[in-house]
């Protein structure tokens, strides 16, 4: 890892009627608009999905490394994110964001085991500790024998 501070720029450019173009040096750029809620098209990524985005995937990379580090093997991570966006002090903004999380692992894995990474990971996640909430996190361990087959594949 780098030494702190890390430093992310992004640029965004949009014209009259247009999608906006959010991009960064060495990365694909992405297309944007409100969303549906917004008056939006509704078939483009969103500030609003971008952020419940980004909330879901910091956890799964911050569990990721926590796994690794701990050398604690598994098979599979699934992050269902969903964001509230309300009137909340004087303006509407995000008041909840929820994250169902299902993690598979091998066949006679500790599960309290898992769950305490998946509560570290929860502790760990940067995108999250910078909101002004705390995301609510709801998961379970199943092991490779408790998942559907279709699941597991």
């Amino acid at each position: 890892m780098k030494p702190f501070p890390h430093s992310y720029n992004v640029n965004v450019e949009a014209r009259p009627q247009t999608e906006d173009t959010i991009s960064a040096k060495g990365l694909t750029s992405l297309a944007s608009a409100a969303p549906a809620e917004f008056g939006g098209p509704g078939n483009l990524w969103s500030p609003e999905t971008l952020l419940v985005g980004a909330v879901a995937d910091c956890f799964i990379l911050t569990f990721k490394a926590i796994a690794a580090i701990a050398r604690f093997n598994w098979h599979e991570i699934h992050c269902d994110g969903s964001g509230v966006v309300d009137r909340a002090e004087g303006g509407v903004r995000f008041t909840r964001i929820l994250l169902h999380v299902r993690l598979t692992v091998p066949a006679g894995t500790d599960k309290e085991r898992a769950q305490v990474l998946l509560k570290k990971a929860e502790k760990g996640c940067l995108i999250a500790k910078s909101l002004r909430f705390s995301p609510e996190l709801f998961y379970e361990v199943l092991t490779t024998e408790e998942v559907p087959h279709s699941l597991a594949s």
